[in-house]
């Protein structure tokens, strides 16, 4: 910690002290006389005429810390050169000023500590304390000044009352401000039947070790030290004192008359030496320009001071002017890591929780997807199952269909033999037909021949031939008919093969196609009937030309001779009517 640092925090207190209605701001005329005072014990030269200047009355009314701060640095902190002033002497002025407004001692005069221990006490809070605003100090820091204190009064603190004291407190676990530290000393919790002198001592002398920096001291009664002089090489009895850069020794423990001092630097060393000259517990501190001998008590105190002198030379060595400020820093270094690795530890902590939970949030994940792995096997097996049975009453379907598809194709080429079968006797119907109408064009000729030879009939029966011709040429138009009816069978002989030849298909493709072997049923049986009824038109047709055919066999006429043409005309027709109605029944 540099001497800017530690004048910054003293110079906060005086601050927040003069800031009365506690909104960070002070006035004017105040941080006047505060600048005057800092300038006095600093001892830094100042312009009067250029503090009244900055510090006149205007309408920007208060000044802030962040305010005030440019000035403090430019005009105080910058000029301040160390060791040209008293910095108790500065750090009693601001304990002056923040102690009056925030300070508050027992007022039947029962404090543990004294109104100027207190104020050192504070000095002690302040280089202790930490490097932020507000200032606060940590438990491990209280803890260790405490320990000091009490271990200068050989008394060992309870540990454990501290942290329930600690725990207690709202901000203990952040740390004590120095008005709670005051007030945790002054209950007396800690330093309980002890007097105040000895804790008054005890506060001196942790404030002569770290603030003071002193490293070592005579302890009375028996605390002197015995010093051989350099001229007439006798022995006095000296009170010494050390500190990191030199060992000083006054005539008595009071300091008041200062008799010499020891430069320490690197290039020190301190030896034991052997008893002489009636002295004994002897040792010396040797310097690059002479050697001091020196004599202790006892060996025990020989041994501290050869230790505390070893501990300045060292630190010369390693270029610090301060012990208690390394073991601070020190410290403060622990407790980042200790803090870094209480960090490091949580996060890892909070790191296996998560994995921890993300495990159990996988588990119960795992253990839905098992549940629905088994639902959906269960749902999976129903549904094979339905399917089964679909499947089972489909294929049942389909074999009722198959066997009612092979019936009636089995109907079917029934009615198509059946159909064959009329088609043959319609075919022999019209060959006797066109063997009649041979026979009958026969007959026509011999009665033309024979109307030739009998021009007399031929006149009387002009008119029956005329109808006769018109007879016949309606037998040629139902010859054509006929004709057209077998083509037309035959086309619908074709197309009855390529329905079965479509039902074949049909067949093999029953599971994809069975509502269309149901319609081309529909409609074979729809062909099937029009045939029908065209074969009862046909043979209604042939039963209306054999009518015919049976008047064309009575004679015409009113003669005898007519009747006997007639007869011999139409003689050769009654057979061929004959087998032609026996064909038709």
């Amino acid at each position: 910690m540099d001497l800017r640092a530690e004048l910054l925090k003293s110079i906060w207190y005086a601050f927040t002290a003069l800031d009365v209605e506690k909104s960070g701001k002070v006035s004017k005329s105040q941080l006047k006389v505060l600048s005057h005072n800092l300038y006095t014990v600093l001892c830094i030269p100042h312009d009067p005429v250029a503090l009244e200047e900055h510090f006149r009355d205007d309408d920007d009314g208060p000044v802030s810390s962040q305010g005030y701060m440019p000035y403090l640095n430019k005009y105080i902190l910058d000029k301040v050169e160390e060791g040209a002033f008293v910095k108790e002497n500065f750090d009693e002025l601001c304990w002056t000023l923040t102690a009056k407004k925030n300070y508050k001692p027992d007022r039947n005069g029962n404090s543990i500590v004294s109104h100027q221990d207190a104020f050192k006490l504070w000095c002690l809070f302040n280089f202790l304390s930490e490097d932020k605003y507000p200032l606060v100090m940590v438990p491990d820091e209280v803890e260790y000044l405490l320990k000091k204190i009490c271990t200068a009064m050989n008394v060992e603190l309870n540990s454990c009352e501290l942290d329930d004291y600690l725990s207690q407190e709202p901000q203990g676990q952040g740390g004590l401000t120095v008005w709670q530290f005051l007030d945790m000393v002054n209950s007396g919790r800690f330093l309980r039947g002890i007097e105040q002198e000895a804790i008054s001592m005890a506060v001196e002398e942790v404030y002569q070790e770290v603030i003071e920096d002193v490293l070592k001291q005579a302890r009375s009664p028996h605390g002197y030290l015995w010093k051989k002089g350099q001229l007439r090489r006798n022995w006095s009895e000296r009170w010494f004192m050390l500190k990191p850069s030199v060992l000083s020794y006054y005539m008595s423990e009071e300091r008041k008359e200062k008799k010499g001092s020891i430069a320490l630097d690197k290039h020190c060393c301190v030896e034991v030496l052997p008893d002489r000259d009636g002295k004994r517990c002897m040792f010396c501190v040797k310097t690059a320009s002479r050697t001091y001998e020196m004599s202790a008590s006892d060996t025990r105190q020989r041994q501290e001071w050869t230790l505390a002198i070893q501990t300045a030379i060292r630190l010369q060595a390693e270029g610090k002017k301060s012990l208690h400020k390394d073991l601070k820093q020190k410290r403060r270094e622990q407790r980042e890591q200790r803090e870094q690795r209480k960090a490091a530890k949580e996060e890892e902590t909070q790191r296996l929780k998560q994995l921890q939970e993300e495990k159990e949030r996988k588990l119960q994940e795992l253990e839905l997807l098992k549940e629905a792995q088994r639902q959906a096997e269960i749902l999976l097996q129903e549904e094979e199952q339905r399917r089964r049975q679909q499947h089972e009453e489909m294929q049942r379907t389909l074999e009722i269909q198959l066997r009612e598809a092979e019936q009636a194709r089995a109907s079917m080429q029934a009615e198509m033999v059946l159909k064959e079968a009329e088609a043959e006797r319609q075919r022999k119907r019209i060959l006797e037909l066109e063997d009649m109408q041979e026979r009958l064009q026969e007959a026509l000729q011999q009665e033309v021949k024979a109307r030739q030879d009998e021009e007399a009939v031929r006149y009387a029966q002009a008119r029956l031939l005329a109808e006769e011709e018109e007879k016949l040429k309606e037998l040629m138009k139902l010859k054509e008919e006929q004709e057209e009816y077998i083509i037309k069978t035959q086309r619908e002989k074709q197309v009855l093969k390529q329905e079965m030849e479509n039902k074949n298909k049909c067949l093999e493709e029953a599971q994809k196609q069975l509502e269309e072997v149901r319609v081309n049923r529909q409609r074979v049986d729809q062909d099937v009937m029009a045939a029908q009824r065209k074969l009862r038109q046909a043979s209604t047709n042939v039963k209306h030309w054999n009518v015919q055919m049976n008047r064309l066999m009575h004679p015409i006429g009113p003669g005898d001779k007519r009747t006997n043409v007639s007869g011999g005309v139409f003689a050769g027709y009654q057979p061929l009517l004959s087998r032609r109605d026996s064909s038709l029944k």
